[in-house]
């Protein structure tokens, strides 16, 4: 029977550093967003910065581990063998929900899944007990520590509200101060603001980041919280003479210390407040396991009530769980992928939008549009103006080669450290469990909206997209609660088959997660896209629509073909795959279009009367995706229908029009790889014949009719088939002769 202990223990240890990967790839977004938007400096000098942060982070964070084994529960209301299977729920638990999110690219809280983790399996072995023994639902209360949830769910409602608005207006303020153009101004304000904000962020590291050190006394720390205003004031002194020295000495972007200071900060306490979360659990049951297996009592018998009391976490833990989340700061695509999220929604300039306006987004911009419109008819017209001058972004001039600009700049950046920083000090100071990312994350959205980087081309998707994110977070207590019941009731009552059958699931989910993410990273990784940083010259119009045309004719040629196949042997599944194929062929089209203002935009001079070839294009490639979008829909409506299949004639017919059209579109696509445009007038003559072939089956189908045709849903169905495959063809003809004419063009300016 101990084996199987033994076995709990090694798999929560392995669990324990998967669930570090995966933590940090969702935590890292809480302090590298600021810096990496802003590009305060080079990448790898915010990665080192952030590093030695988690690391001195993860030492320190020894008396944070107490919030695993008694922070949520009763320990002394529980046995050995019921300890150990509600830490075993909660850490697979926990792994797949943070996988899940990961690879959808959203952060979420470790904090809340963790707590709400352990309180649903908590309550689930609770519930067993309490009804096994005759007792009722009320005696839950002696089993969970109820006031901890209550808590945090105020702290999450509290956080979100304050957060935003705290942030926007704090944004606002800042930039009525320095404005966009703000290199001269932050000369005569800097040294100030560098001393609230420096000031504001090394008493976060004091009271936040060092909560919880082995090394630093409880009466230190109750001296710091005590004399408050006294450390405040003598630090705004020191930080504010020291900004005006590195501004005027050294001649030191203030803004830069600012913003790296803070990346360290935020790393630090991520790692010390929050390590608990990844390795809590596991700790905690290793530690259980020591104290039980030196006790010599059964299982079943050990009380766990000496978990209540004082339990040393050993150092060697901390550092190597420090050293895991280094590693995967640095390697992981996860991370970067989460980051991306909260910066494009933070982003000043217009960026592809992840996420589809829905009602509330619009109700919230349309209202937001109206108040707007209400306070600049009270406001005079002479402080609108003033207002207005301080916001105008200054017009920078592209040249070619040059970097991308930064999603935001320096000024924000500052405001959204410091903000987060202020606010998870005073939460803590108040004993309110404050989430660094949902603190972290409202700040910046706060930030953004005020500082008009949700106009009115991109606020519907940007609103859209922080419901989703703040959906998600609600989404992850309510899952996290009910999947941990669930699986600790099935480890209750399923012992090793059951234990064994969680941790395949557990597998399989994680290496089907990251085949998924493989792939689609692959995809992206495929997928040609124009850096609009960059101008481009008609050389690159050629390179760039080549590449579209060979990519669509590509996806067109290889659904046409299943179609027909499919349609023929009435393959339900498979038509239901094209279906989604045609959905991303249709947002591949949709997105090109979306950037053909960008497109525009970045034409250099000599090259700016071919954007009407471009726009021809795209709208060629258009008809023929509709064309295609017409078949595979009717198609799987027809057969989804149980209407009549297509007679043997007619499918052998199409499956001859496919066959040349095959070879023709083959040939188009490999003269568009290679952008090799010689042969375009002889495709050109051959399409021709190909659409008199399918002129001729439409009159044969005529003939049918009038004779031998029964099924109206089979002539609708054909004839569509036919008549779109000549509108297919039809518009890749005007594509390949206006590409020809174009190329031919082109030619002789050069000669």
């Amino acid at each position: 029977m101990d084996q199987i202990y033994l076995v709990m223990l090694a798999a929560l240890f392995v669990l324990a550093i998967i669930d570090l990967v995966v933590g940090v790839s969702n935590d890292a977004v809480n302090f590298l967003n600021a810096a990496i938007g802003s590009k305060a400096a080079p990448i790898k000098i915010i990665m080192v910065v952030a590093s030695v942060g988690i690391v001195i982070g993860a030492v320190s964070s020894s008396g944070m581990m107490e919030v695993a084994r008694k922070g949520i529960f009763n320990p002394e209301q529980f046995y050995f063998n019921e300890i150990m299977i509600i830490f075993m729920a909660v850490m697979i638990c926990d792994i797949l929900l943070l996988d899940l999110f990961n690879s959808l690219g959203l952060p979420t809280s470790t904090t809340v899944s963790i707590v709400f983790e352990l309180l649903g399996a908590a309550v689930s072995i609770s519930l067993i007990k309490i009804y096994s023994n005759g007792g009722n639902f009320v005696d839950l209360v002696n089993y969970i520590n109820t006031s901890k949830a209550t808590q945090i769910i105020f702290g999450i409602l509290l956080s979100v509200v304050i957060a935003f608005s705290i942030g926007a207006f704090v944004q606002f303020v800042s930039r009525l101060i320095f404005s966009f153009r703000y290199h001269k101004s932050i000369k005569l304000y800097g040294g100030v603001f560098g001393g609230v904000a420096i000031t504001a962020i090394t008493y976060f590291i004091l009271i936040k980041g060092l909560k919880g050190v082995a090394f630093i006394s409880g009466e230190t720390l109750s001296w710091i919280n005590d004399s408050r205003l006294q450390v405040l004031t003598i630090g705004f002194l020191i930080w504010t003479a020291i900004s005006y020295i590195f501004i005027v000495v050294f001649k030191w972007n203030i803004l830069k210390v600012i913003i790296l200071i803070g990346t360290f900060a935020l790393a630090m306490a991520f790692a010390g407040n929050d390590l608990v979360n990844f390795i809590g659990v596991p700790i905690a049951a290793w530690q259980s396991f020591q104290l039980w297996i030196n006790s010599g009592i059964d299982p079943e018998a050990f009380s766990m009530g000496i978990l209540a009391g004082k339990v040393k976490t050993p150092s060697v833990f901390l550092f190597l769980a420090g050293l895991v989340m280094v590693i995967t700061l640095w390697v992981s695509k996860k991370a970067r992928s989460v980051t991306e999220t909260e910066i494009k929604l933070s982003s000043q300039d217009a960026v592809s939008e992840r996420f589809e306006p829905n009602f509330l987004s619009r109700l919230m911009v349309r209202a937001a549009v109206n108040l707007n419109e209400v306070l600049r008819f009270i406001l005079p017209k002479g402080l609108n103006r003033k207002i207005e001058s301080r916001f105008e972004k200054p017009v920078i001039k592209k040249t070619k080669g040059a970097e991308n600009e930064p999603a935001f700049d320096m000024v924000r950046a500052s405001v959204n450290l410091v903000v987060a920083s202020i606010l998870i000090s005073i939460g803590t100071s108040l004993k309110l469990p404050l989430s660094t990312t949902y603190v972290t994350f409202m700040v910046a959205m706060g930030s953004s909206l005020s500082d008009r980087a949700w106009g009115r081309e991109s606020a519907v998707y940007r609103v859209a997209g922080v419901f989703s994110v703040i959906g998600g977070w609600f989404a992850t207590a309510i899952v996290a609660f009910v999947a941990a019941a669930v699986f600790a009731f099935a480890l209750f009552k399923g012992g090793a088959v059951a234990l064994v059958s969680l941790l395949i699931l557990a597998s399989l989910v994680l290496v089907r997660s990251y085949s998924v993410y493989k792939r689609k990273a692959g995809e992206k990784a495929t997928e040609h896209k124009f850096d609009r940083s960059d101008l481009i010259t008609i050389n690159e119009i050629i390179s760039e629509s080549s590449d579209n045309i060979s990519g669509v004719i590509g996806k067109l040629n290889k659904l046409y073909g299943d179609v027909i196949d499919n349609l023929g042997l009435q393959d339900l599944n498979k038509l239901k795959k094209s279906k989604k194929n045609l959905r991303k062929l249709e947002d591949e089209i949709d997105e090109l279009k979306s950037d053909l203002f960008y497109f525009i935009k970045s034409l250099d001079e000599n090259s700016v009367e071919s954007s009407k070839f471009y726009i021809l294009v795209l709208d060629y490639l258009q008809d023929m995706v509709q064309s295609i979008g017409y078949m595979v829909k009717n198609s799987h409506a027809h057969v989804n229908n149980n209407h009549k299949n297509l007679k043997f004639n007619q499918i052998r017919d199409l499956k001859s029009i496919d066959k040349q059209l095959k070879g023709l579109l083959g040939q188009i696509q490999t003269d568009f790889n290679n952008e090799s445009f010689d042969n375009i007038e002889n495709v050109i003559e051959h399409k021709k014949e190909l659409l008199d072939n399918v002129s001729a089956l439409i009159q044969k189908q005529i003939a049918r009719i009038r004779s031998t045709e029964t099924s109206p849903k089979n002539t609708k169905l054909y004839f569509g088939l036919l008549l779109e495959t000549k509108d297919l063809i039809t518009a890749s003809i005007n594509l390949l002769q206006l590409f020809n004419e174009f190329h031919k063009d082109f030619k002789r300016i050069k000669k």
